[in-house]
């Protein structure tokens, strides 16, 4: 959640500033600020609602300086308004503080604080970090930082920058990503960013911070230090890190003709599978080679028990997986909440892998679980898109999904990059536990032709979009599925949820008998997904159980299936391909139907309310 980024350097900041939070809007939209230090004074901007009511207030009144932070806001502590957006700042309006994450022990740092006289202006807990960096400062703005951590329970994500201690930022990480840019070409200037689509216009350089670990910026570098141990009478400790390299360029994070970047990355998904495959798939010995997980060799080949944990539609993707590699591999998976697993005593015995799932790598919740399951002796594996994320960094080996940036806040591309990369593990343990190279070699095959099924499916958005027009004005929708499409009923109706505001619920389809057959009407539509598999004659019967109800039916069918046309009131048909491929192709209308709905109802597509990207608080 929440965007922050900050400069320091020979330009004027604010441009630089502003610009590094349109990028990162994506992580939070309900209020924006900014903060820059000139000639000995601190200023700041601010204002609720999205970037573009920042932009009218600097037309207004700008900002001078070339050092300064800026922060666009998810809401946590507070009611999305000017006064509760960040930067904020101390009584003596000399410390400016930009903050993501989640103060826990806010309430008792705020008596003790009331108690020293200071004044709040704001509900948010992030203020109180500002009174105790007033309270700790000497003439050193780090240490200062570093004596107030030590007080802080909870996760956070910060950029400090002091009037007094002018030419320096401070920036300091527990929970919450952050990153430093190194300026190029010879340029004497820094940047500290949440996410590097904010900095990936001016360098590719980047370190990332770990947590514990704090940095100061000025225009000739960067020292990092530990500070993990500063509550303790420590000393921070200099920390050495390499530079990084960020691998995609700035037209990844442009629209490129679209008109939201939601649909392009629905268009972009040929790409996203092929990406995913690229170099991985070994056709002659039908496996794939999955150079990420050397280092977990000998626990894969000795894994008697799988716990895959994840959040939202990375969660759907891994009931997905769990499918696919009890199908292939026959090893038994469990698929967990993060969110619920560190807090239930989770048993993680001798043979048990557990595998972290998350587009951004840096999801709270997800992290949270893997530590604990760290702390019980698991092996972690993870499942990323983003390189150098705190998943990525602390598991013992995994895959990258290679998605490329994702910036339309649902997701899209990075679920079907996620499909293709569990599937590809599923055989690579397959091929390890029984699975005849013939049956290999097939696998292979049918992987290498998704690309253009996708491609496929794709090209029935204006059909698609006609069936949106007759629904859009519904205010609930039931998806229902069976075998490894029943977790792509649940990504349907989360699609739908989430940018189009409609009630949407997914279903096993022979689960509705059991309930939610009391909600069919002829008001109600209901998406049935229904390939030519395994199951497809028992979801014929589900889908006349709904007829007879008086109910609507958009039915998701692979070519050649003429026998529902006449008995459902919509046909989407999709490529047919082996059955536990055919999620990756079935889901693609059901991201279409929810995104012309939304648009049909006027809904922000890509900044939908309430949501942000990246969830890095629990």
């Amino acid at each position: 959640m929440c965007g922050i980024v900050g400069y320091v350097g020979p330009r004027e900041a604010q441009p630089l500033i502003l610009e590094g939070l349109r990028r990162l809007e994506y992580r939070g939209y309900d209020s924006a600020g900014i903060a820059t230090i000139h000639d000995g004074s601190l200023d700041v901007r601010k204002a609720a609602g999205k970037i573009v009511e920042l932009e009218r207030r600097l037309e207004e009144s700008p900002l001078a300086g070339s050092l300064g932070i800026g922060h666009t806001r998810w809401a946590t502590h507070g009611a999305p308004t000017t006064v509760n957006a960040h930067p904020h700042t101390d009584d003596s309006d000399r410390v400016a503080l930009v903050h993501n994450g989640i103060i826990e022990n806010h309430d008792v740092l705020r008596i003790k604080l009331e108690e020293l006289g200071h004044e709040f202006r704001s509900e948010t807990d992030t203020e109180v970090l500002c009174h105790l960096i007033e309270e700790t400062y000497a003439g050193n703005l780090e240490e200062a930082v570093a004596a107030a951590l030590s007080h802080v329970e909870g996760a956070y994500g910060i950029a400090v920058i002091h009037a007094d201690d002018p030419g320096k930022i401070v920036v300091a990480r527990m929970g919450s990503p952050l990153l430093i840019g190194i300026g190029e070409n010879g340029e004497r200037e820094m940047f500290a960013a949440s996410d590097v689509a904010a900095v990936v216009r001016y360098t590719r350089q980047v370190v990332y911070l770990n947590d514990g670990e704090m940095a100061v910026l000025t225009a000739d570098g960067h020292s990092l230090l530990d500070i993990s141990e500063s509550g303790n009478g420590e000393a921070p400790r200099q920390v050495s890190r390499e530079v990084s390299l960020v691998d995609w360029d700035l037209g990844q994070i442009e629209r490129g003709g679209y008109e939201h970047f939601m649909l392009k990355e629905i268009f972009e998904q040929p790409d996203t599978v092929r990406d995913a495959m690229r170099g991985r798939l070994l056709e002659e010995e039908g496996t794939a080679k999955l150079g990420g997980l050397l280092q977990l060799e000998d626990v894969l080949e000795n894994v008697e028990r799988i716990v895959i944990t994840a959040c939202g539609t990375s969660w759907h993707a891994a009931i997905v997986g769990e499918y696919m590699i009890e199908e292939l591999a026959r090893i038994p998976v469990e698929v967990e909440y993060a969110s619920e697993f560190r807090y239930r005593r989770p048993i993680v015995r001798d043979g048990t892998l557990v595998i972290a799932i998350s587009q951004s790598g840096e999801t709270a919740d997800t992290l949270a679980a893997m530590r604990e399951a760290r702390s019980r002796g698991a092996p972690l594996m993870g499942i990323v898109n983003v390189v150098g994320s705190s998943i990525a960094r602390e598991t013992d080996g995994g895959v990258y999904i290679h998605s490329g940036p994702e910036i339309g806040v649902a997701s899209t591309k990075a679920f079907t990059g996620q499909l293709t990369v569990l599937a590809l593990f599923a055989l690579y343990l397959a091929r390890r536990r029984g699975m005849s190279l013939l049956e290999g070699r097939e696998f292979v095959a049918a992987m290498h032709q998704l690309p253009e099924l996708v491609q496929l499916a794709l090209d029935e958005s204006s059909a698609i979009e006609c069936i949106a027009r007759e629904y859009s004005d519904k205010v609930n929708f039931l998806y229902l599925g069976r075998g490894f499409n029943f977790p792509v009923a649940l990504e349907g109706a989360l699609k739908l949820k989430e940018i189009s505001y409609i009630h949407a619920e997914g279903y096993p389809a022979a689960e509705m008998k059991h309930g939610p057959i009391a909600l069919i009407d002829q008001n109600m539509p209901v998406v049935f997904i229904a390939p030519s598999d395994s199951v497809y004659h028992k979801v014929a019967s589900n889908i006349e159980e709904v007829k007879a109800r008086g109910g609507k039916v958009i039915a998701i069918v692979t070519d050649g299936n003429h026998d529902l046309a006449a008995r459902v009131d919509h046909v989407v048909r999709v490529p047919a391909t082996i059955e536990m491929l055919q999620p990756l192709l079935t889901v693609i209308p059901l991201q279409l139907l929810a995104y012309h709905i939304a648009v049909l109802r006027g809904c922000d597509v890509d900044q939908p309310r309430n949501l942000a990207k990246s969830v890095t608080v629990e």
